[in-house]
């Protein structure tokens, strides 16, 4: 009855460390994907500004790219 009981636990601790791992891959998806996201968020802010910069008629356009905002 010990020995059951012993497996029961090991059992119970690895569905424990597997949960655990999945929770942590996870959360690394969902901060990756954050990071991405706001990356892209950045990126198509600058080529908003470039962009309505040249259809104003502009030619120093690039001078607002390297600007920091």
């Amino acid at each position: 009855m010990y020995r059951h009981h012993h497996w029961q636990d090991e059992d119970s601790e690895d569905k424990t460390a597997e949960r655990q791992t999945g929770g942590l891959v996870g959360l690394a998806v969902v901060l990756l994907l954050l990071v991405g996201g706001l990356f892209l968020v950045q990126q198509l802010r600058t080529a908003s500004i470039v962009e309505d910069c040249l259809l104003s008629g502009r030619t120093n356009c690039d001078a607002l790219v390297s600007q920091p905002h």
